[in-house]
Order: structure tokens, then C-alpha cells, then sequence
């Protein structure tokens, strides 16, 4: 038997979602102090979407009024994940926000951000950038982000 001596100690977290096994992913991981989510969706605890798009005759959204409460439901899916590790957005150093409509997603972006900190000024990196198809048709945004653990003191 072999063993890696530069294996890394992994913790992770799952929602227990089919697409988990599919593509064969963690939800979020950590590693020492740093915790890095996967992008996220607005779904619910039973893995159904949250306000999903209207869709047009070719399987693609039409309206794109529902990015505000898919933006809201999916900053609460990444707060429920880093709660399992002990972490808040507070702790969030970085974000990237893939959006299939750019103008959209900078009408719903503030109000929704500063409302999931909890600050005027959110004191992440944050990227916003437009895409032309994500995972599920119905979704408008998927949300990643990187959080960082410092114990007291440190």
C-alpha cells in the first residue's frame, strides 16, 4: 500500500441532491482554515429550484424578473453551507457570480448582497460575470466563493 504524504485533511459538506452524484462533486470543502463553496443554486432542501425561469419554446429563459429571489435563495444556501463548518458570509473573502443576464444581475446585486451581509459594503472580492448557459435551464445565477477560518488571536 501506498500512501501520499502530501494528502490534504478535506472536510466536507453535500446536500444530498442527485446532481451531487452525476457529476461526482462536494458542495463545499475545507481545508485547514479555508473553505471553498461550489457554485450554488436557488434551490430548496428537497433540490427544487427556487423561483425558476419562465422558459421559451427552445428551452431557454425568456424573463429574467426572477433573479432578484434566485439571488436570495442561493446567498441562503451558501450561508447554510459555511454554517456547517462554523462560518458566516462574514467569513467569505471572494465570490464569483456567474449570471446569464449582466444587466439584471446588477439591478437585483445590491440590495440582495448587502441584505445576505448585512453591510452597506461587503468586505469581499466579488467578480460578476456573464455567462451563456448554466447547469439547469431555469437558472439565471450560480454563486461561488471562497470563506476563510482564523482563529483568535491568529
Amino acid at each position: 500500500m501506498t500512501t501520499n504524504q502530501n494528502s490534504l485533511e478535506k472536510k466536507t459538506a453535500y446536500w444530498g441532491v442527485p446532481w451531487e452524484d452525476a457529476y461526482g462533486y462536494a458542495q463545499a470543502v475545507k481545508v485547514g482554515e479555508d473553505i471553498y463553496v461550489s457554485g450554488q443554486l436557488s434551490h430548496d432542501s428537497n433540490g427544487q429550484l427556487v423561483a425558476p425561469a419562465a422558459l421559451d419554446e427552445a428551452g431557454k429563459p425568456r424573463d429574467f424578473s426572477m433573479m432578484e429571489a434566485q439571488m436570495r435563495a442561493t446567498y441562503e444556501n451558501i450561508a447554510t453551507l459555511l454554517g456547517k463548518f462554523g462560518a458566516t458570509l462574514d467569513n467569505v473573502v471572494e465570490e464569483t457570480l456567474y449570471v446569464l443576464d449582466v444587466d439584471a444581475a446588477f439591478a437585483a446585486a445590491g440590495k440582495v448582497r448587502k441584505a445576505a451581509y448585512g453591510t452597506e459594503r461587503p468586505q469581499c472580492a466579488s467578480n460578476l460575470i456573464g455567462v451563456s448557459r448554466l447547469a439547469m435551464p431555469p437558472q439565471l445565477i450560480e454563486i461561488a466563493c471562497k470563506a476563510v477560518l482564523r482563529k483568535p488571536g491568529t
